[in-house]
């Protein structure tokens, strides 16, 4: 995978400020809340999300190009005006000193925007990747041209990484997952619904244009073969669900042991190429997909695999080659599986790679304009309020054992925080960065951030990395660090509103808040001790009580059905579900606990309680283009927007008494269905 096609979108944004830490009521303020979205026509008693944001539903265009719009991805575009500045300031400098961060920034940045050189240039830039696939002789060769094309950010049937071992923290270890399908997932090649349908032939379509562009000859065949050899991987390929999976995923072997299972394909000569040999040993996630993957490269002819490997090389690129390329691949992978109607705009495209390959570079000057130490004191304040909120409920737990409850505090008590940008910047000082050249600058990023990436193998854990960047508008919980993380950019209205009432802003950043820590005690994290360790630390009674409640979640999430009648994947969702729940949960454990025993405060109307839910709900507007829902439906492991707000408050005693809501009500769930986890 290269660095430009990395996911860059999370479920979390938010913001805070001191006002939220006086831990007690104050003098009223502003409400908070945009109640020009409110749809008044709807009760919030049957459907609290489109009451609270019904009006902005009904009056707002998704921009044309994108997939989806809401509160989230206006903060996204925030993010991005402050980094086109910060880039195009930096790339006005004709002076900047050769290898410093500087010029690579302004030279990556240049290369990209120079659509005039990089028409001229067309196929030229990866003549020799397509040459170096043209030149295979048999199979035996494949694991030195997957090493050389993994390098390079192409695909092939399989992604290695190294990360921490989970079983054992304190070491790195190659982990190896299947990969290999140019459709978003594994369910696309044989899903019969008419859109599915619709979806395989532009597809084959795609890469038929694709190979002629590229002046493969064949084509047509070409793509059917092609086509059929990705519907062979994905039969073989593990459902979504099943593979989020930490147990049933952690298979160590040693190398010689894959080896063994993979006849045909040679793993010590693959992760040599790689320079992953000083590895421990292979963490595989699904072992039958591997043995299956051997078998399916045997069995095809070898004509196939270099076709397939040079749609994998095109595809890749397309972005940065001339038009035509740039064209085809929007036409299918923005407008066909996405509806975009419109590519995004280049100098977003431009800052893109510059974030990909030099996130940190220009992370630093993020930091030193849009955040203050005065802002990272009062995140790590409203972390450690969020910490005793959660430390409180677990010992108020009414089905867990104070055996399993001390266990829990252990846990809790190891968490690490991170806010805001890393003591330790990157250090790119290796990476080359060439003016006009874009698919040389990316390959060149690709390959220092694979490099870096093995260089782990064989040192002490670095606990001062960060897995996002500053100017991300994300946050995540990593279940091996067992610890924390929100960059600067989450740290912006509206999920915090300094001048606002500490209601709505305990149920918007509070909720993102305790929505991460509730990641560490959700079905997946909650397998994993203080110290990061995949091992079970419950007692029998209790993982049984706990998986009877989640299994309950995963009943109710799963009877959401968007659109086309295709559900939500409960089992695919139930970690996110979980933390939604949780960690509103926490929130207003939280948010009572900062009234220090006083009543607060009725503004507008509305009392604490209601606004603290409209807090929730409002951070989730969000209009999604069809074909992004049906996408997001199989791939994504959160629920779309209206569940995680409707799919939350209907499990919470204090929504139904702070709306009133009764039996007959839409947002009705009878107490003894209503599921508290933690």
């Amino acid at each position: 995978m290269s660095l430009k096609s990395l996911a860059r979108h999370f479920w979390a944004p938010g913001a805070l400020s001191v006002l939220l830490l006086t831990g007690c009521a104050t003098a009223p303020r502003k409400l908070g809340v945009e109640v020009k979205n409110f749809d008044t026509s709807v009760r919030p008693q049957d459907d609290f999300y489109q009451y609270v944001n019904g009006t902005w539903l009904k009056t707002t265009q998704i921009p044309a190009d994108k997939a989806r719009y809401g509160t989230f991805v206006e903060l996204l575009d925030k993010s991005e005006a402050a980094l086109k500045a910060i880039i195009e300031e930096t790339a006005a400098n004709p002076n900047a000193k050769d290898g410093s961060e500087a010029q690579k920034i302004r030279d990556l940045y240049l290369s990209f925007m120079d659509t005039q050189r990089i028409d001229s240039l067309g196929v030229e830039p990866i003549r020799a990747e397509l040459q170096r696939v043209a030149a295979l002789k048999s199979t035996e060769e494949l694991p030195e041209l997957f090493a050389e094309l993994y390098l390079a950010g192409v695909q092939t049937p399989m992604l290695v990484f190294v990360g921490q071992d989970a079983r054992q923290t304190t070491r790195y270890i190659v982990y190896a997952t299947q990969s290999g399908l140019g459709l978003p997932d594994r369910d696309y090649y044989s899903k019969q619904e008419p859109r599915f349908v619709e979806v395989r032939a532009a597809y084959q379509a795609y890469i038929e244009k694709l190979l002629t562009l590229g002046g493969q000859p064949d084509a047509a065949a070409a793509a059917q073969a092609i086509v059929a050899l990705e519907a062979k991987l994905a039969e073989k390929s593990w459902d979504r669900a099943r593979s989020r999976d930490r147990e049933a995923t952690y298979n160590l072997k040693t190398v010689a042991e894959l080896d063994q299972l993979t006849p045909g394909f040679s793993w010590p000569r693959y992760l040599k190429a790689l320079g992953a040999e000083n590895t421990p040993g292979v963490v595989v996630r699904q072992p039958d997909y591997f043995q299956a993957m051997a078998a399916v490269l045997k069995e095809t002819p070898l004509p196939v695999l270099q076709q397939y490997l040079t749609y994998k090389v095109l595809d890749e690129n397309a972005e940065l080659l001339g038009k035509p390329f740039e064209e085809l691949h929007f036409d299918f992978r923005g407008r066909t599986l996405q509806g975009q109607q419109e590519n995004r705009p280049r100098w977003k495209r431009g800052v893109a790679m510059v974030e990909a390959a030099l996130g940190e570079s220009v992370g630093k000057l993020y930091v030193e304009r849009h955040f203050s130490p005065e802002s990272k004191e009062r995140m790590i304040q409203l972390v450690s309020n969020l910490r005793e909120a959660f430390k409180q409920g677990i010992e108020q737990l009414d089905w867990m054992s104070p055996t399993t409850k001390a266990k829990a505090q252990e846990k809790l008590s190891k968490f690490g925080v991170k806010i805001g940008y890393p003591d330790k910047w990157r250090d790119y000082s290796k990476l080359q960065v060439v003016a006009g050249d874009i698919v040389g600058n990316m390959k060149r990023a690709t390959a220092f951030e694979a490099r870096r990436n093995f260089d782990k193998l064989g040192k002490p854990i670095d606990r001062t990395e960060w897995g996002m960047t500053p100017q991300t508008v994300n946050a995540y919980y990593s279940s091996s660090m067992n610890e924390i993380v929100f960059p600067a950019a989450i740290l912006q209205p509206p999920f915090f509103d300094p001048a606002a009432d500490d209601a709505t802003n305990y149920g918007a950043i509070g909720g993102v808040i305790g929505h991460e820590f509730s990641h560490g005690f959700d079905d997946q994290g909650s397998r994993s001790d203080g110290d990061g360790n995949l091992r079970n630390w419950w007692t029998d009674e209790d993982k049984k009580a706990f998986e009877q409640r989640t299994a309950v979640l995963v009943e109710q999430y799963g009877a959401f059905k968007p659109i086309d009648a295709m559900a939500v994947n409960g089992k695919l969702t139930l970690g996110e579900n979980i933390g939604d729940l949780s960690g509103l949960t926490v929130a207003y454990r939280a948010y009572k606990l900062s009234l220090d025993g006083k009543d607060a405060p009725v503004i507008d109307g509305f009392t604490g309680d209601q606004r603290f839910f409209f807090g929730w709900a409002q951070i989730w507007r969000t209009l999604f283009r069809d074909d992004f829902l049906r996408q997001m439906l199989l791939t994504d492991t959160h629920s779309p927007s209206p569940y995680r707000v409707n799919g939350v408050v209907r499990n919470m005693p204090e929504f139904h008494q702070a709306f009133g809501v009764k039996e007959g009500d839409g947002a009705w769930l009878p107490p003894e269905q209503r599921v508290k986890v933690w």
